[in-house]
C-alpha cells in the first residue's frame, strides 16, 4: 500500500491500492492522523469487498475477470444444483462427482506447487495453466450435451491444443528422468508426493468423467486432457524429486 506526502500537494495526498480490481478506490489523506487513514482505508477496502467478489484470471490463457455481487445464492438448500444449461440436477449427480474431483484436483495442484516453490523448482508456471485447463474441464462437465444449445457450445469450446501441449511436457521431463525399471511409491519429498497425489485424484475424475463420455454427454477431447495430465503428474512427481536430489522408494514384495 502506497502513501503519499504529508505536505499540502493534493495530488499526493491519496492512498491508491494498485492491484485491488475496484475502480474509484482512491482516500482522501488532508488533515486525518495516520492512524485514521488505515481505518479508513479498510473501512472503504471491505465495503467494496462486499460488494464485489472478484475472481482472477490466468493470465497466460487470456480469460477475463468475472464479478459475482455474492458467493452464495441458497438455490441448493434443497440437495439441487444447477447445470451451465440450467438443468437442476440432485448434487450426487454423477456430473457434480466429477466436478467435486476435478476441482479437489485444482486443489491439489494448487498445494504442490506451494511446495515446489519453496523447494525452488521452476514448476509453478505449468502448474498453474493446467488449474486454468481444469477451469475449462469444469465448463464441459457442467455443460451436458443433452441439454446445451449452441449458446452454450460455444463457450465451452475445449482448445484441442491443450493435450499436444502436455504431452510436449511429458517428452521433455522423460528426457531428463533415469529409465523405470521398478514400481516406485509416493515418494521423493513434499513437492513429489503431492504431485502423486494428484495424479491419484485425477484418475478418480477421469474415471467419473468416462461415465459422461460414454453417455456422449461431454467433449471425448475433455476425457483425453485429463488421461493425459495424470501421465504428467507422474513424471512432475519423478521430476522433482531427481531435482531435489530425493530417494524415490522403490517397491518391495514383504515377506
Amino acid at each position: 500500500m502506497a502513501t503519499g506526502g504529508n505536505n499540502d500537494n493534493s495530488s499526493n495526498n491519496f492512498i491508491n491500492f494498485s492491484g485491488v480490481p475496484y475502480p474509484g478506490l482512491n482516500i482522501r489523506l488532508a488533515d486525518e492522523t495516520l492512524e485514521n487513514r488505515k481505518m479508513r482505508a479498510v473501512r472503504l477496502l471491505l465495503g467494496a469487498a462486499r460488494r464485489s467478489v472478484v475472481l482472477t484470471a490466468c493470465p497466460q490463457l487470456q480469460v477475463l475477470p468475472r464479478h459475482y455481487s455474492k458467493i452464495y445464492t441458497k438455490t441448493g438448500d434443497k440437495g439441487t444444483s444447477s447445470t451451465f444449461t440450467g438443468a437442476r440436477k440432485a448434487k450426487d449427480d454423477k456430473i457434480f462427482h466429477a466436478l467435486g474431483s476435478t476441482d479437489e484436483l485444482s486443489c491439489l495442484i494448487g498445494v504442490a506447487a506451494e511446495y515446489c516453490v519453496e523447494a525452488k523448482l521452476d514448476m509453478e508456471d505449468k502448474l498453474t495453466q493446467i488449474q486454468c485447463i481444469l477451469q475449462d474441464v469444469g465448463s464441459n462437465v457442467a455443460t451436458p450435451l443433452s441439454t446445451a444449445r449452441d449458446a452454450h457450445l460455444k463457450k465451452v469450446v475445449f482448445n484441442k491444443n491443450y493435450v499436444p501441449q502436455l504431452e510436449a511436457w511429458i517428452d521433455e521431463l522423460t528426457a531428463q528422468l533415469p529409465p523405470l525399471k521398478n514400481f516406485i511409491l509416493p515418494s521423493g519429498g513434499k513437492c513429489a508426493t503431492h504431485l502423486h497425489l494428484a495424479r491419484s485424484v485425477c484418475r478418480r475424475a477421469e474415471r467419473e468423467i468416462t461415465a459422461l463420455v460414454r453417455e456422449g454427454e461431454i467433449d471425448q477431447e475433455t476425457y483425453r486432457f485429463m488421461n493425459r495430465l495424470s501421465d504428467y503428474l507422474f513424471s512432475a512427481a519423478r521430476f522433482a524429486a531427481m531435482k531435489e536430489g530425493k530417494e524415490e522408494m522403490i517397491y518391495r514384495r514383504i515377506e
